[in-house]
């Protein structure tokens, strides 16, 4: 099956070739080409903004990028493998197994072939990460709208207050990547890119397995749709799609003598849990009443502006493979408790949600294009500004 699937629509809405559709393949590629060096720009300039401020604050650049919080774990284990344990108070215990393997495999992999070291292979990886989930949002969003949504999408990524993780060594670059390049897929009705893509993502972070569910409610409701006469790439798609997520979890069960909880028992002891948002209640109630960081704020203001999004998403009726990844994303970090000013970190691969601002962006340039550049620049201040505050200064885990 290589046609669209009708459980992913065609696009939506679509402009006239003439006046936004790429003509034949040397345009896409050049339109694909603006859209990276877009996005290249927003990223260079955050890393210029972020070096400067390093230097006038006597700070390392290159360790605040390459070996801060979590980016030190996902080295050593690259180095050492899985096997380091933090004892702290009583209660908390930070092990190295909650940390899944592909982003230290591929660490590890830069370092056997090339003479790089581990902070600059983890960069490399987290770069070439972030520049292929840019190709492969622009992709997406040009198949479901035109070229100029699609820059414009990129860009967004691009600007957000966390999107300094982009260029950090951590995994949502990767993740991301995956997560595009699978939901494409699905959106062209590859079933065997997009099952083996993610489970890939469910590799690379314990939020992949959003990528495995858009893959499997996708499958499933053109399985329910066809009555179940649907080619064998599907079914083997749908199959592999959770099988990377899947092994890790079991391979730490094992390893831990609880084949089914013992993941999750890591998890506990970080006091990462999955609480249905109690504990995101309690800790706004706490920000209501009593205040506290200027983080925890903007936090909550990014959490807040997420759940509006997907609310815009559903009412633009976006295709469900995006709905029920960006969806899936969000329940978890709405209901997962713990580390709440690490939220807007697990709420960047979910690009879809940009899509409704990306649209309404697009309409304001072609009406007020004055407009547009200010609500551009706005957002480019406040990337920078706030990306290089929490590397250089909010000492705050990311």
């Amino acid at each position: 099956m290589t046609h669209p699937s009708p459980t992913v629509p065609a696009p939506v809405t679509r402009t006239p070739r003439t006046e936004c559709e790429p003509a034949g393949p040397s345009r896409r590629k050049a339109t694909a080409v603006q859209a990276l060096g877009a996005f290249a720009a927003a990223r260079l300039t955050g890393l210029l903004a972020l070096a400067i401020a390093a230097h006038t604050s006597h700070q390392d650049a290159f360790r605040l990028l390459g070996r801060s919080w979590d980016s030190r774990w996902y080295t050593g284990i690259a180095a050492h493998g899985y096997g380091r344990t933090l004892y702290f108070e009583p209660g908390v215990v930070q092990s190295d197994l909650a940390f899944f393997p592909l982003y230290p495999a591929l660490i590890r992999a830069v370092v056997a072939l090339t003479p790089l070291g581990y902070g600059a292979a983890g960069l490399l990886v987290s770069w070439l990460g972030a520049g292929a989930a840019a190709l492969g949002i622009y992709k997406i969003a040009a198949r479901l709208h035109d070229h100029r949504t699609a820059t414009v999408l990129v860009l967004l990524w691009g600007l957000l207050p966390h999107s300094v993780i982009l260029t950090m060594a951590y995994t949502e670059p990767v993740l991301t990547a995956l997560a595009a390049g699978s939901l494409y897929a699905l959106l062209t009705g590859r079933w065997l890119w997009a099952g083996t893509l993610a489970a890939l993502a469910g590799l690379a972070r314990p939020n992949g397995f959003a990528v495995a569910a858009a893959v499997a409610v996708t499958a499933a409701c053109e399985i329910v749709r066809r009555r179940g006469r649907v080619p064998h790439r599907l079914w083997t798609g749908a199959a592999l799609a959770p099988v990377g997520w899947g092994a890790y979890v079991l391979w730490v069960g094992v390893r831990n003598g609880d084949p089914l909880g013992g993941y999750f028992a890591v998890q506990r002891d970080w006091g990462s849990r999955f609480d249905f948002g109690r504990g995101s209640l309690a800790f706004t109630r706490h920000l209501l009443l009593h205040g506290d960081k200027l983080v925890f704020a903007v936090t909550l203001v990014i959490v807040a502006a997420a759940l509006l999004l997907y609310g815009l998403l559903l009412c633009d009726r976006a295709p469900l493979p995006l709905l029920v990844y960006a969806g899936v994303l969000l329940l978890i970090t709405v209901g997962g408790s713990g580390f709440f000013e690490s939220k807007p970190r697990f709420l960047l691969p979910a690009f879809p949600l940009l899509l409704p601002l990306a649209c309404a962006l697009v309409r304001t340039a072609r009406a007020r294009p004055r407009h547009a550049a200010l609500v551009v620049g706005a957002l480019a201040g406040l990337s920078l500004a706030y990306g290089t505050y929490l590397v250089t200064t909010a000492r705050m885990p990311l």
